[in-house]
């Protein structure tokens, strides 16, 4: 018989029958639950049965039957009673285990995070989706009335989301739009290099969401904790229902700290930062002028990434500043990629690598960072062989820049929205839902291949805004998207590569090249950068003004 791993202390299965007990006694199983009622099938044995022939087996019986279909509340808080007094490890069935798990789901219920329940229970082969309400209710059936509806729901109020709800009224003023969100604070993250550098203050990044939230847009200050887009629905944290006619997902990416060990206990101390992160930037900045020699390091980790070449950026300003201060040969820089290439598209690799020999770098691909010793200023990498095995590299620092491994939200990842590696699963062209026709999806958390950078959101959110209302039949043809991202890497105080391209890595510049050449460090570029791209994103992106953001149209 299979029996499916929820946690260490229970497993599930489907029908149990007499001759399964001794080998589950084997298996060290203590408790044995029976969610099937007696009688549901021809083919399964009474609870009197198992009872008799578990007999000296040393196995705990008990009995907690409930209908196909319809666990109860009830049945999950007993079921939660029975795993908290048995002995353990135990085994609860049903006829395909469902039932068990749904029980077990329940009783769970606002112990553990509602992504890890669903995820575990996934893993296992089952799908909780019919019990996500009751989920984020704490194991208890809610009301099934709607608490707010929209006509347009956009979960994130980040670049993407504002972005695209400004678009939406620039071209149709007075639309009942509801943006969804915890924060209290809106961010302009590309800052963060330039802060980590020592060029931007990093106040100057910061601005109150209330601030920034186009007029007339409802703030739901809240975090999503599932979707039901059968039912149009989203369930906030509480168990609140909102409403929409259309859904606009672009809560970003998540930051998994925790994926590299012993990092979340070192950053911002023992010469641990992260320009990743609004706090540390300065911390960046403040390494970087008080090392006079030893070793930097300098990590990128797995794609996809939170633009990918802000690892690199972080490197090179920090070489300039050694450079200027007369320390760069007493300072060993080394780069530890996952990648296997410098930068995604060929055309930009050779002004960098004019940099990385400049500059001393030493460049170490295939290597991931694992794990980290602050205290003992240690980083642990998993170096990649050519034949698929992985070895380990250790290597002592006096600074080193940590970009973490990241993902997709939990919420996303766990919902029906998601692709198979658990990103927002769009149309790479018109940025709708494959599966359901009323969402659309842009910036980080969607799965298209671009860059992910405030420049791509900046042009997918016209293509959403206008498909949107094409969907409602406010709006004629269809937009698409090219894939265009911007990565403008800051190769030197005062000068920038800046890389423009879009699917399958085809350049896109934005300028001629006798006046900006992208693939030449330019101090154009870097003005554009440091003065320009800053109010075009506030005054420009937004608040729905498109400047050099026109969508393709078809149609």
């Amino acid at each position: 018989m299979e029996l499916k791993t929820l946690t260490p202390e229970l497993a599930v299965a489907a029908q149990v029958h007499a001759g399964d007990l001794r080998e589950i006694s084997n298996a060290g199983f203590r408790t044995l639950i029976c969610n099937r009622p007696d009688g549901e099938g021809n083919d399964q044995p009474v609870f009197a049965e198992l009872v008799a022939a578990a007999s000296g087996l040393g196995i705990a019986m008990h009995y907690l039957p409930a209908e196909s279909g319809k666990v109860t509340d009830e049945q999950g808080r007993a079921f939660g009673a029975l795993m908290a007094s048995s002995p353990k490890p135990v085994l609860a069935f049903c006829r395909t285990g469902m039932r068990s798990t749904t029980m077990w789901a329940l009783s769970e219920a606002g112990q553990r995070p509602l992504p890890e329940i669903i995820e575990r229970a996934a893993r296992a082969g089952y799908d909780l989706k019919g019990v996500v309400r009751r989920l984020v209710n704490g194991g208890k059936t809610p009301v099934d009335v709607a608490d707010a509806t929209h006509e347009i729901v956009i979960i994130g109020g980040g670049a993407a989301g504002i972005a695209v709800a400004s678009s939406l009224l620039a071209r149709q003023p007075g639309l009942d739009i509801a943006i969804i969100d915890p924060a209290d604070v809106h961010y302009y993250q590309p800052g963060w290099t330039l802060v980590g550098g020592g060029v931007f203050d990093a106040a100057t990044t910061a601005r109150t969401m209330a601030s920034v939230l186009p007029r007339g847009v409802h703030w739901l200050k809240a975090a999503v904790a599932a979707f039901e887009p059968e039912r149009d629905a989203v369930i906030l944290d509480g168990c609140r229902v909102v409403k929409y006619r259309q859904l606009v997902v672009c809560p970003g990416l998540k930051l998994d700290w925790h994926g590299v060990e012993g990092l979340v206990e070192t950053l911002g101390r023992n010469g641990v930062t992260s320009n990743y992160r609004y706090d540390l930037a300065p911390y960046t900045w403040q390494l970087v002028q008080s090392l006079r020699g030893g070793r930097a390091v300098f990590t990128q980790p797995p794609m996809p990434i939170k633009c990918a070449g802000a690892p690199q950026k972080a490197m090179y300003l920090s070489a300039d500043q050694w450079r200027r201060a007369g320390v760069l040969r007493d300072v060993d820089i080394q780069f530890c990629n996952a990648g296997a290439v410098l930068f995604g598209v060929a055309d930009y690799v050779p002004a960098l690598m004019a940099y990385v020999q400049a500059y001393g770098i030493h460049l170490n691909f295939g290597q991931t960072l694992t794990a980290i010793d602050g205290q003992a200023r240690k980083a642990t990498f998993a170096q990649a062989q050519a034949d698929g095995s992985k070895t380990q590299v250790v290597r002592e620092f006096d600074m080193i820049h940590v970009v973490p491994p990241q993902k997709a939200p939990d919420f996303i990842r766990v919902s029906p929205l998601a692709d198979a590696a658990g990103w927002l699963d769009v149309d790479p062209a018109t940025l709708r839902h494959k599966v359901f026709a009323n969402i659309f999806g842009l910036g980080d958390v969607a799965n298209t291949t671009n860059a992910k950078t405030a420049a791509a959101a900046r042009k997918q959110a016209p293509v959403v805004a206008h498909n949107l209302l094409a969907a409602r039949g406010a709006a004629k043809g269809e937009a698409r998207y090219d894939g265009y991202g911007s990565c403008p890497l800051t190769v030197e105080r005062g000068k920038i590569v800046l890389a423009e391209f879009g699917y399958g890595g085809k350049l896109a510049p934005s300028f001629p090249s006798w006046f900006i050449d992208g693939k030449r460090p330019s101090r154009l570029a870097w003005y554009l950068k440091e003065r320009i791209l800053p109010p075009l994103y506030w005054e420009g992106m937004l608040k729905g003004r498109e400047w050099l953001a026109e969508p393709e149209m078809v149609g």
